[in-house]
């Protein structure tokens, strides 16, 4: 239905009668009625109703009734903070037509761990965008410049990966990626389907640039890419010039890096119709590298786009992707959901309505009101950040692990009434400091003592004090006693308890 026209008048008698012209498309009545009709009734409806004066933009019918499909997806993408720098500004002319010529694009994601991180998904954001816009996303997994190492943002050279490491890091990452993506599988069709919510959607690729550079030779590469790389621009590089300046300096094999990406994108371009390269705004020289091998190996540069977007930046300028204990990692099996969780709700209020923005897909109208209830008396405290916390806890882990995420918030907020059992207190104790002992040797014993032998407390004399200030908990309820004793009652389920000093210091207590 690519002829079909997308802004429908008001002023159509036919459709005017169906539902108020404010309620258009989101009325049932439009859906039924289009399988209804042949195409071509549909195609002279859509030309006999077309007025640019008194007209409303709506989805054609193959488009789904995803307000974002109508849109370009670069408006979109600006809108939300989302675009750092376009190589070509008429990148926005090339996406317009997303129902009759969606382009391809694509994000690259090399696998130096088993797991992508909360930085990486930026990317994955910004390519769901395009596949919920009507375009065709590609992940190209990095199995061969892994092995290279990128020294874009990095003060020294990466460590060299085993194969074994590598294979591993890759399972890890494509499993993230299907995560989050509608992914083609190995043999089924291309066709684009509609999603519950009515959005026409095409499948992403996942490719590995090993595939392609396994069968490259040294001379080859140096013949058909190095010919037409000028050193004096590389060395121009922002990533080459702070490694230059270094201590460290910068090997042959890093230095080689910004060709091997930008000929991925050659390849792209040339097999698989690739138009638009995107990537964090450290890899503005290595997307500039591929637009320009493009134009000089293909002669076609003109329809090759790059675009960036920021890094995932807090307001004082610190990583948003990092903690304490290292990266936010995206696989359950390397950080858990409820840590995942835990970690977006700790977003500052200076930060959460950019984050909403940017990590999420709410429309900004909703965003927007977000932004004024923080501003009102009324405000419950971090209503913003659970949003923030819930809808990409949900996109990265599905429903399923937003489910053990807010499970587990509620089981360890002290004075929370949710009722602790074994089976949560053991899904949770991965991520919390734990304590093994006898259950002979609790059960009757001070809670004094048992604060301090576990580790949660000093002293007894600190524990003592922390329950004058009504800090210390057991399962969650507050003890007022400072000579309280561990009694059965106490012991979930005959095989734990918890402490909690304050609401960030617990202790999990593990009965053998």
């Amino acid at each position: 239905m690519a002829s079909c026209c997308s802004r429908l008048s008001l002023t159509s008698p036919f459709l005017s009668k169906l539902i108020a012209p404010s309620r258009l498309h989101h009325h049932p009545s439009y859906a039924r009625l289009v399988p209804l009709l042949p195409p071509s009734s549909l195609s002279r409806l859509c030309s006999a109703t077309c007025s640019a004066a008194t007209s409303i933009q709506i989805l054609c019918p193959d488009a789904g009734r995803s307000p974002a499909i109508a849109r370009n997806v670069i408006d979109v993408l600006e809108e939300r903070g989302l675009i750092e720098s376009l190589t070509h500004e008429d990148i926005k002319a090339a996406c317009a037509r997303p129902f009759s010529t969606p382009v391809k694009v694509y994000c690259g994601f090399d696998p130096t761990a088993e797991s992508l991180h909360l930085g990486n998904l930026l990317g994955l954001i910004v390519l769901s965008w395009f596949q919920r816009c009507g375009h065709v996303p590609f992940a190209l997994l990095g199995g061969a410049t892994v092995r290279v190492g990128d020294p874009s943002g990095k003060s020294v050279e990466r460590p060299t990966l085993d194969e074994d490491t590598i294979e591993r890091n890759l399972k890890g990452v494509v499993a993230n990626i299907e995560k989050v993506l509608k992914v083609r599988e190995n043999g089924s069709s291309e066709n684009a389907w509609q999603s519950e919510e009515g959005m026409r959607m095409h499948p992403a690729r996942v490719l590995n640039n090993y595939e392609w550079w396994s069968k490259f030779s040294l001379l080859q590469f140096l013949r058909d890419v190095g010919k037409h790389a000028r050193v004096g621009t590389m060395m121009s590089k922002e990533s080459v010039k702070t490694r230059l300046n270094s201590e460290e300096g910068m090997s042959f094999t890093e230095f080689s890096y910004q060709l091997l990406q930008g000929y991925d994108f050659v390849h792209l371009y040339k097999n698989e119709g690739v138009s638009i390269q995107l990537g964090g705004s450290d890899q503005w020289g290595n997307i500039i590298s591929g637009t320009d091998l493009i134009k000089k190996l293909l002669h076609q540069g003109a329809a090759a786009y790059g675009l960036t977007f920021p890094l995932l930046l807090k307001s004082d300028g610190t990583k948003f992707g990092k903690s304490e204990g290292g990266a936010i990692w995206l696989s359950p099996s390397m950080l858990s959901p409820y840590k995942f969780y835990q970690h977006l709700f700790a977003t500052p209020d200076a930060d959460v309505i950019m984050f909403l923005k940017r990590l999420t897909f709410l429309s900004l109208q909703e965003i927007e009101e977000l932004e004024r209830a923080m501003s009102l008396p009324a405000y419950i405290a971090n209503s913003a950040q659970r949003k923030l916390a819930e809808e990409v806890t949900r996109f990265v882990h599905g429903e399923e692990g937003l489910e053990e995420a807010v499970r587990a918030t509620a089981a360890l907020a002290p004075g929370g009434t949710t009722q602790l059992d074994w089976r949560s207190m053991e899904a949770i104790a991965a991520d919390l400091p734990s304590f093994s002992t006898s259950l002979s040797s609790v059960e009757g014993a001070a809670l004094v003592d048992l604060c301090v032998s576990s580790g949660l407390s000093a002293s007894k004399g600190a524990a003592r004090r922390l329950i004058k200030q009504g800090g210390l908990y057991v399962n969650n309820l507050k003890i007022e006693d400072e000579g309280k004793i561990i009694g059965q009652e106490d012991i979930v389920d005959g095989k734990m308890l918890l402490l909690s000093a304050g609401k960030k210091n617990k202790m999990v207590i593990r009965l053998q």
